[in-house]
Order: structure tokens, then C-alpha cells, then sequence
């Protein structure tokens, strides 16, 4: 199981709307992120250039219900 890479928030983002997940608004410095049919939404900080905790990428990511290896896939 490949480790997550250090991303920023505006990174993640992108790799998030590459599987259907669409801004919905911004609060703030977070990005509010929905995609149809899906439970949850998905909360991620924008802060600039700064790197996404590696424990609140992961719950965003099984959020998404991806798993590490897809997501990395995703970054590409």
C-alpha cells in the first residue's frame, strides 16, 4: 500500500473533481465539495501552499470511498 504523497489543498481538489466531485461553495479557506449520489461531503482546506495533514487526507479520501492507490493514480 503506497503511502499518500504530501498535497497541498488546491491539489487535492483537482484530483477529487477528476472522479465527479464538483465545487459547491467556499466557507472560508475550505472548499466544499459534492458529488451526486454520494453521501458526503467533502471539506478541504485551501491554505495557500501549505500540505494537507496526512491523517485528514486519508478520512477525505475514504470519504470519497477511494482507496490510497486510486487516489495516487489521481495525482497524475
Amino acid at each position: 500500500m503506497p503511502k499518500l504523497p504530501r498535497i497541498t489543498g488546491a491539489e487535492a481538489v483537482k484530483a477529487f473533481g477528476r472522479v465527479g466531485f464538483t465545487l459547491e461553495r467556499i466557507s472560508g479557506s475550505h472548499h466544499i465539495l459534492r458529488r451526486d449520489g454520494h453521501r458526503y461531503n467533502l471539506s478541504i482546506p485551501v491554505h495557500g501552499n501549505k500540505c494537507l495533514g496526512n491523517g485528514l487526507l486519508k478520512s477525505q479520501v475514504e470519504a470519497a470511498n477511494l482507496t490510497v492507490e486510486e487516489f495516487c493514480e489521481l495525482l497524475k
